[in-house]
This record gives structure tokens, sequence and C-alpha cells, in this order.
């Protein structure tokens, strides 16, 4: 409601006419007993040294050097608790160095909080950061405008203007997703999604977040997500601080298929 507001507060001044606008065979399985056949695997694969603010950036593609200068314009160095790779990446732990150094994390996390709410709730503002007509003067004038009247925080503010003047709005839903993954960590926790074809038992689980748990170390709250996709046909697939360890039966259907398709030697039979 109060993005709404904001917006036809903005919308006074700025002419927005532009935008036009499951499976018997999962229940055999013993889930969280696979899991624990692999947990050498995640132990193997599991250790993410964090980096820190002096971290090299690749440098093709058009990096922001305003950007770049505003996570580093001071002496404290900060690490970042993940290691995110690409563009979207970039910009997330950019704003993370920054927001650390001035002590705003929670702030800036609201604010961008509120703003993906704004863009569920709001088509013309989901259109507006996506579309690629709009005049790079005016973009920046509404975001602007949006900001002052929702009262970000200033960093906030300067983030999301540098992303409007140079054409990244656009972007703008992948980098929050990518800074909550940061400032999640930042808190101690990890985040660990789950596919499967049928929700787990409350049993099973139990004994997968204990499993996780063991593997992630203690200090560190685990939170499990649950996502439910019938076209794994049956297994599960665990993702968490960019590792993902694939065990569905799509997967090991798919390796099974592209082995029998492979030529074979007779002559070394």
């Amino acid at each position: 409601f109060f993005f709404s507001f904001a917006l036809d507060k903005a919308a006074d001044r700025i002419d927005f006419s532009f935008l036009g606008f499951q499976s018997d065979i999962c229940n055999k399985m013993a889930l969280a007993g696979r899991i624990r056949s692999g947990i050498s695997v995640f132990k193997n694969i599991s250790v993410s040294d964090s980096v820190s603010s002096a971290r090299s950036f690749p440098r093709g593609g058009p990096l922001i050097p305003a950007l770049r200068a505003y996570a580093t314009d001071s002496a404290q160095k900060v690490k970042v608790p993940l290691a995110l790779v690409g563009e979207n990446g970039n910009f997330a732990s950019w704003l993370y160095i920054a927001a650390v150094k001035m002590n705003s994390l929670e702030k800036i996390e609201s604010d961008l909080s509120e703003l993906t709410e704004a863009m569920k709730t709001s088509p013309i503002f989901a259109q507006f950061t996506k579309d690629p007509s709009v005049p790079r003067q005016t973009r920046l004038a509404a975001i602007r405008d949006v900001c002052d009247q929702a009262k970000f925080a200033e960093p906030t503010k300067n983030f999301l203007s540098l992303l409007a003047e140079n054409g990244k709005l656009k972007n703008l839903d992948a980098i929050v997703k990518k800074f909550m993954q940061l400032t999640t960590a930042h808190r101690g926790d990890v985040q660990v999604l789950v596919t499967t074809v049928i929700p787990l038992p409350a049993a099973e689980e139990k004994e997968l977040k204990e499993t996780l748990q063991e593997i992630i170390g203690e200090g560190k709250k685990v939170t499990v997500i649950q996502k439910i996709d019938p076209s794994i046909y049956g297994g599960l697939i665990v993702e968490f601080q960019q590792k993902v360890l694939d065990m569905s039966i799509r997967t090991r259907a798919q390796q099974m298929e592209r082995l029998l398709r492979e030529p074979v030697d007779i002559s070394s039979l």
C-alpha cells in the first residue's frame, strides 16, 4: 500500500505513459538415508573460504566505477560471507561491503525487501524497472522520487540511483536475491533448498536437517526450504551456499541415457 502511494506521488510529476502495460517411486525411497550417504560428498564441496573486499572482480562487462568506489572508499576491510559470481553477484557484493562499512546493513536489507514486495504487487513498477525504452533521466528521477517517498536510507537511494543511471534496474530482482543471500550468511544462517516430488515427512525432514547441520558445522542456523517438483521423478536435490547435490531420479536417468548412447569399443572387451 505504501509503495502504491509513493508511486502515485511520483506519477504526479513523471509521465509513465510510455509503460505499455506424486509419485509412488518417491514413497519407497529413504530420502534422508540418501542424504546421509552423500555426507562425504558434501564435506568435500562444502568448504567455502570467505573473500575480502579486495576480491578480484571481472574486468569484462559494463562495470560501474562509482559503485566500486562506493564499496572501497574506506580503509576498513570487510569479508564477504559468500563468493558470488556474475555481474549481479558483484553488484550485491559491492552493496554488502558498503552497507557493512556504513553500519547500515539491516536498514538496507529492510529497504530492499520493501522494494521487491512493491515489484510483486505493482505491475507498473515492475514493468518500469525492466523497460529499456525509459529515458535515463526519467528512470533516475522516478527512482529517486520513490526512494524519498519511501524514506529509504541514503546508501539504498544512492545504489538504486547508480543502477537506474547505468541501465541496470532490469537486474534489480536478481541483485536483491543475491544481496539477501549475503545478509543471511552474515547472520550465520544457511538456507538449504531441498527439491522433492512430495513433501518430506516430518521425521525425514528432521533427519535431513540434522545431517546438514553436521556438514555445515555448529554456530550456524540451518533453515530447510522445501520445493515440490514432480519433474525430478523421485529422489531429491539439495542446494546451499552455491553448491548442488543432485540425487534425483531424473538426473540419474539422464546419466544412464548418456552412458547407453556412448559407443562401445568391442575390441577392449
